[in-house]
């Protein structure tokens, strides 16, 4: 059966791969678009025993979602080194899913595979300003306690 996860879940996920883009060498941008496709776009897990779509493809199409759930699909382990070196068509239904263990799992690989990548700087979502942080050296770093307990 298939369930929707959670809203800010999938929000939280979508904003920390594109974070991860931001300043990423010519040669990861390809890794990242590729595993921005398998799962943002066609994104499939396990939560408590049963496949679960998370992904927009998978959401948007009636027939994308039917085919990410069957057994006529391929359905592989979500492997990082293997998903970002997969060839995929963008219009026709996927022949090949990577399948998490849980959403939470998927999470955690992106976000390790995402710390990575070589950068000049390192990037931070403020959801207070909603805005992106570049911070490049220590100095920039501000402390949170400053000017309290005066």
């Amino acid at each position: 059966m298939f369930h929707y996860l959670q809203t800010q879940n999938l929000l939280h996920f979508l904003r920390k791969s594109v974070l991860a883009s931001l300043g990423a060498p010519d040669e990861w941008i390809e890794k990242l678009a590729t595993l921005y496709w398998f799962t943002i776009e066609i994104g499939v897990c396990r939560e408590e025993g049963a496949l679960k779509a998370y992904g927009a493809g998978c959401l948007s199409s009636i027939e994308e979602l039917q085919n990410c759930v069957s057994d006529s699909s391929k359905k592989l382990p979500f492997e990082l080194e293997n998903i970002v070196v997969t060839k995929y068509p963008i219009t026709t239904i996927q022949p090949v899913y990577f399948v998490a263990p849980s959403f939470s799992e998927a999470k955690r690989k992106v976000r390790e595979f995402s710390s990575q990548i070589p950068r000049p700087f390192t990037v931070n979502y403020n959801p207070y300003t909603q805005s992106v942080q570049l911070i490049n050296k220590r100095a920039n770093c501000v402390k949170d306690d400053q000017g309290f307990g005066k």
